[in-house]
């Protein structure tokens, strides 16, 4: 079965998924719908299991095109406020997507895809701190960051729609967002915990660094000390 055919299977179930919800969707009216023997789909798919594994891998594909899109401007703090704002509207324009793709009915349990949109709130972080305006660590900030982000936007979607107030994502962004960075650096000297976590960010970024591994990690273990 051609990869054009997959996706139009996928794109099937997707609907299923969205417009009936997760008790709605099963191999048998997922082939049904997409015209298929129930058979051919087992062998592309698997189990209902795998179909939902590639149903969360699709999600998220799509949450990465929107997040992609999001044009980068000089204020990185700005940007990240702007990212939070997509995720929370893709969660509750896509609800039954977001269940899929950021709950679990399973401890550690996590599609591969949920890494690479990890990692590119890692790489908004990491201009948050090239500018000299994050408190903590990259990695520090984008894991509380997602928590929060994550938390606030499955509360939203299982309110229901009428009761729903947008005030609490705002809140919570700028709540958070302010504990973690600072406000545009002065002429003055920024400080040396700013300074740290910049050079730690280009550590991060850069194609070349003229030290040895263990030198470093030996670095970096020292910037993170300088910036607590």
């Amino acid at each position: 079965m051609d990869e054009a055919k997959r996706r139009q299977i996928l794109e099937v179930a997707a609907g299923i998924l969205e417009r009936d919800g997760a008790k709605a969707l099963s191999t048998r009216s997922v082939a049904a719908a997409a015209g298929i023997r129930a058979a051919s789909l087992y062998q592309l798919f698997g189990d209902k299991d795998g179909l939902l594994a590639a149903l969360a891998i699709h999600a998220f594909d799509l949450y990465l095109a929107e997040k992609h899109d999001l044009a980068q401007t000089d204020d990185p703090v700005g940007d990240l406020r702007r990212g939070w704002d997509v995720h929370v509207d893709f969660g509750l324009r896509h609800p039954a997507f977001y269940l899929l793709m950021y709950g679990t009915d399973r401890p550690g349990r996590r599609p591969p895809a949920a890494d690479e949109a990890r990692d590119l709130l890692l790489r908004f972080f990491d201009r948050v701190a090239a500018a000299g305006r994050l408190r903590v660590p990259s990695a520090v900030a984008a894991q509380l960051t997602l928590a929060a982000v994550t938390g606030v936007t499955l509360s939203l979607v299982g309110a229901p729609a009428e009761s729903r107030d947008p005030e609490i994502s705002v809140r919570m962004r700028d709540t958070l967002i302010d504990s973690l960075t600072t406000g545009p650096p002065p002429a003055a000297d920024p400080g040396l915990a700013s300074r740290a976590l910049a050079l730690d960010a280009a550590l991060t970024t850069a194609d070349e660094v003229a030290l040895r591994p263990t030198e470093t990690a030996l670095l970096r273990d020292w910037l993170h000390r300088l910036a607590r």
